[in-house]
Protein backbone atom coordinates (compact mmCIF):
# COMPACT_ATOMS: atom_id res chain seq x y z
CA UNK A 1 0.00 0.00 0.00
CA UNK A 2 2.60 2.14 -0.84
CA UNK A 3 1.79 5.96 -1.51
CA UNK A 4 -1.48 5.54 0.34
CA UNK A 5 -2.70 7.91 3.55
CA UNK A 6 -5.66 6.97 5.78
CA UNK A 7 -7.15 10.75 6.93
CA UNK A 8 -8.55 10.58 10.43
CA UNK A 9 -10.79 13.54 11.73
CA UNK A 10 -10.65 13.82 15.69
CA UNK A 11 -12.21 16.08 17.87
CA UNK A 12 -12.02 14.42 21.90
CA UNK A 13 -11.15 10.50 20.68
CA UNK A 14 -8.59 10.35 23.56
CA UNK A 15 -9.81 7.14 24.13
CA UNK A 16 -9.57 5.48 20.73
CA UNK A 17 -6.92 7.51 18.86
CA UNK A 18 -3.27 5.10 19.74
CA UNK A 19 -5.60 2.30 19.28
CA UNK A 20 -6.77 3.27 15.67
CA UNK A 21 -3.38 4.36 15.16
CA UNK A 22 -1.95 1.30 15.95
CA UNK A 23 -4.10 -0.93 14.66
CA UNK A 24 -3.52 0.77 11.24
CA UNK A 25 0.30 1.79 11.08
CA UNK A 26 1.64 -1.82 13.18
CA UNK A 27 0.62 -4.05 10.42
CA UNK A 28 1.05 -2.19 6.99
CA UNK A 29 4.11 -0.85 7.11
CA UNK A 30 3.96 0.88 3.93
CA UNK A 31 0.75 2.84 5.19
CA UNK A 32 0.85 6.40 6.14
CA UNK A 33 -1.63 8.08 8.35
CA UNK A 34 -3.19 11.59 8.91
CA UNK A 35 -4.55 12.86 12.04
CA UNK A 36 -6.36 15.98 11.67
CA UNK A 37 -7.52 17.21 15.27
CA UNK A 38 -9.65 20.15 15.61
CA UNK A 39 -8.13 21.53 19.14
CA UNK A 40 -9.97 18.35 21.47
CA UNK A 41 -9.92 19.44 25.28
CA UNK A 42 -9.55 15.99 25.92
CA UNK A 43 -5.67 15.98 24.41
CA UNK A 44 -6.38 13.83 21.11
CA UNK A 45 -3.31 15.72 19.60
CA UNK A 46 -0.98 15.44 22.28
CA UNK A 47 -1.56 11.55 22.10
CA UNK A 48 -0.55 11.85 18.48
CA UNK A 49 2.16 14.00 18.70
CA UNK A 50 3.94 11.47 21.39
CA UNK A 51 3.39 8.93 18.91
CA UNK A 52 4.74 9.95 16.13
CA UNK A 53 8.12 9.55 17.78
CA UNK A 54 7.27 5.61 17.25
CA UNK A 55 6.15 5.92 13.80
CA UNK A 56 8.82 8.53 12.11
CA UNK A 57 7.53 9.63 8.36
CA UNK A 58 4.23 7.68 8.24
CA UNK A 59 2.37 9.53 11.25
CA UNK A 60 1.49 12.88 10.77
CA UNK A 61 -0.43 15.03 12.66
CA UNK A 62 -2.12 19.18 11.74
CA UNK A 63 -4.12 20.63 14.34
CA UNK A 64 -6.72 23.13 13.77
CA UNK A 65 -7.95 26.04 16.05
CA UNK A 66 -11.66 25.67 16.00
CA UNK A 67 -14.17 22.64 15.44
CA UNK A 68 -15.17 23.39 11.86
CA UNK A 69 -17.04 20.54 10.22
CA UNK A 70 -15.96 17.28 9.10
CA UNK A 71 -16.03 18.11 5.66
CA UNK A 72 -13.55 20.92 6.08
CA UNK A 73 -10.94 18.74 8.08
CA UNK A 74 -11.37 15.81 5.71
CA UNK A 75 -10.79 18.96 2.79
CA UNK A 76 -7.64 19.86 5.16
CA UNK A 77 -6.23 16.64 4.75
CA UNK A 78 -7.43 16.01 0.99
CA UNK A 79 -5.53 19.17 -0.09
CA UNK A 80 -2.40 18.11 2.73
CA UNK A 81 -2.03 14.91 0.68
CA UNK A 82 -1.78 16.42 -2.33
CA UNK A 83 0.37 18.19 -2.04
CA UNK A 84 2.86 15.63 -0.99
CA UNK A 85 1.71 13.24 -4.01
CA UNK A 86 -0.17 10.40 -2.40
CA UNK A 87 -2.09 8.25 -4.49
CA UNK A 88 -4.38 6.56 -2.35
CA UNK A 89 -5.78 8.68 0.09
CA UNK A 90 -8.86 7.07 2.68
CA UNK A 91 -11.06 8.29 4.46
CA UNK A 92 -11.55 6.90 7.97
CA UNK A 93 -13.12 7.00 11.73
CA UNK A 94 -11.02 7.05 14.73
CA UNK A 95 -13.91 5.04 17.17
CA UNK A 96 -13.65 1.71 15.18
CA UNK A 97 -17.10 1.74 13.19
CA UNK A 98 -14.67 1.00 10.06
CA UNK A 99 -12.46 -1.95 10.47
CA UNK A 100 -8.86 -1.43 9.59
CA UNK A 101 -8.20 -5.06 8.24
CA UNK A 102 -10.77 -3.57 5.35
CA UNK A 103 -8.34 -0.90 4.30
CA UNK A 104 -5.79 -2.83 2.45
CA UNK A 105 -9.19 -4.79 1.01
CA UNK A 106 -10.22 -1.46 -0.60
CA UNK A 107 -6.85 -0.57 -1.48
CA UNK A 108 -6.29 -4.02 -3.52
CA UNK A 109 -10.28 -3.01 -4.70
CA UNK A 110 -8.71 0.33 -6.31
CA UNK A 111 -5.74 -0.99 -7.58
CA UNK A 112 -7.11 -4.11 -9.33
CA UNK A 113 -10.36 -2.31 -11.01
CA UNK A 114 -8.71 0.51 -11.99
CA UNK A 115 -11.15 2.88 -9.95
CA UNK A 116 -11.55 5.93 -8.73
CA UNK A 117 -13.40 5.58 -5.96
CA UNK A 118 -14.08 2.61 -3.63
CA UNK A 119 -16.65 2.60 -1.08
CA UNK A 120 -16.64 0.01 1.87
CA UNK A 121 -20.14 0.13 1.89
CA UNK A 122 -23.03 -0.79 4.60
CA UNK A 123 -25.98 -1.36 1.84
CA UNK A 124 -24.26 -2.64 -0.94
CA UNK A 125 -25.34 -7.06 0.01
CA UNK A 126 -28.48 -5.62 2.34
CA UNK A 127 -27.70 -4.09 6.02
CA UNK A 128 -24.14 -4.58 7.28
CA UNK A 129 -24.38 -2.72 10.83
CA UNK A 130 -23.69 -3.72 14.35
CA UNK A 131 -24.57 -2.21 17.55
CA UNK A 132 -26.60 0.12 16.02
CA UNK A 133 -30.40 0.68 17.30
CA UNK A 134 -33.36 0.26 14.68
CA UNK A 135 -34.55 3.71 14.57
CA UNK A 136 -30.07 4.88 13.40
CA UNK A 137 -30.46 1.47 11.25
CA UNK A 138 -33.59 2.85 9.58
CA UNK A 139 -32.50 6.32 9.45
CA UNK A 140 -29.45 5.71 7.54
CA UNK A 141 -30.63 3.08 5.21
CA UNK A 142 -33.25 5.21 3.85
CA UNK A 143 -31.37 8.76 4.47
CA UNK A 144 -29.42 6.52 1.27
CA UNK A 145 -32.34 5.98 -0.43
CA UNK A 146 -33.48 9.26 -0.90
CA UNK A 147 -30.11 10.47 -1.68
CA UNK A 148 -30.07 7.70 -4.50
CA UNK A 149 -34.15 8.90 -5.75
CA UNK A 150 -33.06 12.55 -5.72
CA UNK A 151 -29.67 11.93 -7.40
CA UNK A 152 -29.95 8.96 -9.57
CA UNK A 153 -26.60 7.55 -8.31
CA UNK A 154 -26.48 4.01 -8.31
CA UNK A 155 -24.71 4.26 -5.14
CA UNK A 156 -26.58 2.25 -2.28
CA UNK A 157 -24.28 3.41 0.44
CA UNK A 158 -24.03 7.70 -0.15
CA UNK A 159 -23.52 8.60 3.25
CA UNK A 160 -20.58 6.10 3.55
CA UNK A 161 -17.52 7.67 5.76
CA UNK A 162 -14.88 4.13 4.42
CA UNK A 163 -13.75 5.27 1.16
CA UNK A 164 -10.66 4.96 -0.98
CA UNK A 165 -10.49 8.35 -3.62
CA UNK A 166 -7.86 7.59 -5.96
CA UNK A 167 -5.82 11.24 -5.82
CA UNK A 168 -6.39 11.83 -9.63
CA UNK A 169 -9.98 11.96 -9.08
CA UNK A 170 -9.79 14.62 -6.17
CA UNK A 171 -7.44 16.81 -8.29
CA UNK A 172 -10.61 17.07 -10.72
CA UNK A 173 -12.61 18.61 -7.79
CA UNK A 174 -12.60 22.09 -6.75
CA UNK A 175 -12.21 21.33 -2.54
CA UNK A 176 -12.56 24.95 -2.45
CA UNK A 177 -16.25 24.47 -3.84
CA UNK A 178 -17.30 22.01 -1.43
CA UNK A 179 -20.37 23.17 0.58
CA UNK A 180 -21.40 20.75 3.06
CA UNK A 181 -19.70 20.27 6.27
CA UNK A 182 -21.32 17.42 8.49
CA UNK A 183 -21.99 14.45 7.07
CA UNK A 184 -23.77 15.53 3.62
CA UNK A 185 -20.49 16.13 2.96
CA UNK A 186 -20.04 12.90 1.73
CA UNK A 187 -22.82 12.79 -1.03
CA UNK A 188 -21.33 15.77 -2.18
CA UNK A 189 -17.70 14.43 -2.65
CA UNK A 190 -19.68 10.89 -4.17
CA UNK A 191 -22.01 13.24 -6.47
CA UNK A 192 -19.74 15.35 -7.74
CA UNK A 193 -17.54 12.31 -8.85
CA UNK A 194 -20.76 10.72 -10.53
CA UNK A 195 -21.21 13.49 -12.82
CA UNK A 196 -17.61 13.90 -13.53
CA UNK A 197 -18.58 9.71 -15.00
CA UNK A 198 -15.41 8.59 -12.76
CA UNK A 199 -15.67 5.01 -12.42
CA UNK A 200 -17.29 4.33 -8.36
CA UNK A 201 -17.18 0.65 -7.07
CA UNK A 202 -18.63 -0.55 -3.59
CA UNK A 203 -17.15 -3.07 -1.24
CA UNK A 204 -19.65 -4.77 1.54
CA UNK A 205 -18.33 -3.93 4.92
CA UNK A 206 -19.14 -4.19 8.31
CA UNK A 207 -20.21 -0.86 10.17
CA UNK A 208 -19.92 -1.43 14.33
CA UNK A 209 -20.90 1.77 16.21
CA UNK A 210 -18.63 2.81 18.71
CA UNK A 211 -17.66 1.48 22.20
CA UNK A 212 -15.88 4.30 23.64
CA UNK A 213 -16.41 8.13 22.92
CA UNK A 214 -19.50 9.94 22.37
CA UNK A 215 -21.10 10.19 18.83
CA UNK A 216 -21.19 13.52 16.97
CA UNK A 217 -24.16 13.23 15.10
CA UNK A 218 -27.11 15.69 15.75
CA UNK A 219 -30.13 16.78 14.03
CA UNK A 220 -28.33 20.16 12.10
CA UNK A 221 -26.17 17.41 10.47
CA UNK A 222 -29.69 15.62 9.19
CA UNK A 223 -31.35 18.55 8.11
CA UNK A 224 -28.20 19.45 5.83
CA UNK A 225 -28.12 15.88 4.12
CA UNK A 226 -32.03 16.41 3.79
CA UNK A 227 -32.44 19.90 2.17
CA UNK A 228 -28.90 20.62 0.84
CA UNK A 229 -29.19 17.14 -1.39
CA UNK A 230 -32.63 18.86 -3.34
CA UNK A 231 -30.97 22.05 -3.75
CA UNK A 232 -27.84 20.24 -4.80
CA UNK A 233 -29.48 18.24 -7.38
CA UNK A 234 -31.15 21.51 -8.66
CA UNK A 235 -28.47 23.11 -9.45
CA UNK A 236 -26.65 20.07 -11.24
CA UNK A 237 -29.63 20.10 -13.32
CA UNK A 238 -29.15 24.15 -14.15
CA UNK A 239 -25.92 23.90 -14.57
CA UNK A 240 -25.10 25.97 -11.90
CA UNK A 241 -23.07 23.27 -9.45
CA UNK A 242 -19.48 24.22 -9.36
CA UNK A 243 -17.57 21.18 -9.29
Amino acid sequence: MKETLVIIPTFNESENVELIIKALLDPYMDLHVLVVDDNSPDGTAGIVSDLQKDYAERLHLEVRQSKDGLGTAYIHGFKWALARNYQFIFEMDADFSHNPEDVPILYKACVENDADLVIGSRYVTGVNVVNWPMSRVLMSYFASKYVQWITRMTIKDTTAGFVCYRSSLLRKINLDKIKFIGYAFQIELKFKAHLLKAKIIEIPVIFTDRSRGKSKMHGGIIQEAITGVLFMKIKSLFGTLQI
